[in-house]
């Protein structure tokens, strides 16, 4: 029986269990190096089937490895974290957790991925040792894969595959690009001081507020120009918080955001530019700082062979199912898998193709659960495709 064949067997008798599995994580949603139960959870069903899941320390996040002991061996990841928002769906299995919900399509990556193992563990021989990875903290910057890959993840993995969901293709679709397919995401927080003072006298004290409107508007402004356009760079503030009344000037504030860039080279050199930008806009106004700019995580680039690999086992599915995608401005730490060894991510459609495109991140954000049953073929069909590169 091929794995094709074995998988199609397997979805028959288990796809409402691949939802119900989906809707017990949504409904049980958990934050970033928090996913005990998540863990738990999926390394009893990889256990009930015969698998030997090994949960990594601190508790959260698991390896599971099969198949031929000898011979390449390549790697399956999925993520297992929510985000700390709340759930605005109404769906029946929306969650029960307080200001935590999975908006980004994690619960649905670990089901996938679970159904994947056991579709594989049905068939007597695989073609290539595989190694799940059940990763925690994506969300998280600098993110659970560095924790992952500390603990020994890639030992002995010559590639790595993923999928995300993406809610701007329709469900049936799975899409990938060669190279850069996902941009550096860091994060910059500002913190300013100044003696203070009364507004009808700025002149004998730092003007703390126009230094963060100096600031707003002048370093997205001077990166703009230091950098090159084609590089796709953006700085975005998120939060901005200063002062209680009209007429007294604060002597403190702060200032948090976003930069992003789909270049790596441009991202090694933001962090010295941001710098330099802030000290020279503050020097002339009396002000104070201090910079926290925390580095995240670099682009996603698929490699060739790898695209390769991920695009024949779309193109496995069936016809029309593979299309093509741009470059994201989002972050994604499976990236620093891919700093070690070659792999690639796809795109899972997961639009019912009727209503609005929601978008992830957002509390009302939710996906058509039969994408999961692509999903699965999908990381079966890069098995099948890898053992022949």
């Amino acid at each position: 029986m091929s794995l094709q064949d074995a998988t199609e067997t397997w979805l028959d008798a288990h796809y409402p269990d691949l939802v119900a599995w989906r809707r017990h994580m949504h409904a049980h949603p958990e934050l970033g190096r928090q996913e005990f139960a998540t863990t738990q959870f999926v390394a009893s069903h990889l256990a009930d089937a015969g698998l030997n899941p090994k949960v990594l320390p601190g508790g959260t996040g698991l390896t599971c490895d099969f198949g031929p002991e000898h011979g390449p061996r390549i790697a399956l990841r999925a993520d297992m974290d929510a985000l700390p928002m709340a759930e605005r769906t109404g769906a029946p299995y929306a969650s029960v957790v307080p200001n935590v919900t999975h908006a980004c399509g994690h619960d649905a990556h670990t089901s996938i991925l679970l159904g994947t193992a056991l579709a594989l563990a049905s068939v007597p021989e695989l073609p290539v040792g595989v190694r799940l990875i059940f990763q925690a903290a994506e969300e998280l910057m600098p993110g659970g894969a560095i924790d992952a890959i500390a603990a020994g993840a890639l030992s002995g993995v010559s590639r790595i595959f993923a999928l995300h969901c993406d809610p701007r293709l329709a469900v049936g679709k799975v899409a990938v690009r060669p190279g850069p397919i996902t941009s550096a995401a860091d994060q910059l927080e500002v913190t300013l001081h100044s003696p203070g003072g009364h507004t009808s006298r700025p002149h004998l004290t730092g003007d703390l507020v126009y230094g963060i409107g100096t600031l707003i508007t002048g370093v997205p402004g001077i990166l703009s120009r230091r950098i090159d356009p084609r590089n796709s760079t953006v700085m975005v503030w998120g939060a901005v918080n200063s002062g209680t009344a009209a007429n007294a000037i604060p002597q403190t504030g702060t200032l948090a955001g976003t930069i992003r860039t789909a270049s790596r080279d441009t991202w090694e050199t933001l962090e010295d530019i941001v710098h330099e930008a802030i000290t020279s806009l503050l020097a002339p106004l009396n002000i104070d700082h201090s910079v926290q700019y925390r580095r995240g995580v670099p682009p996603v680039v698929n490699e060739e062979i790898s695209t390769r690999i991920v695009t024949h086992a779309i193109e496995a599915i069936g016809p029309d199912v593979l299309c093509d995608t741009r470059q994201s401005g989002g972050g994604e730490d499976f990236s620093w898998y891919l700093e070690e060894v070659p792999g690639a991510m796809a795109r899972l459609g997961v639009w019912s193709g009727r209503g609005p495109q929601l978008d992830l991140h957002q509390p009302t954000f939710d996906l058509d659960e039969r994408a999961m049953a692509v999903g699965v073929r999908f990381l079966v069909n890069v098995v099948d495709q890898a053992a022949q590169f």
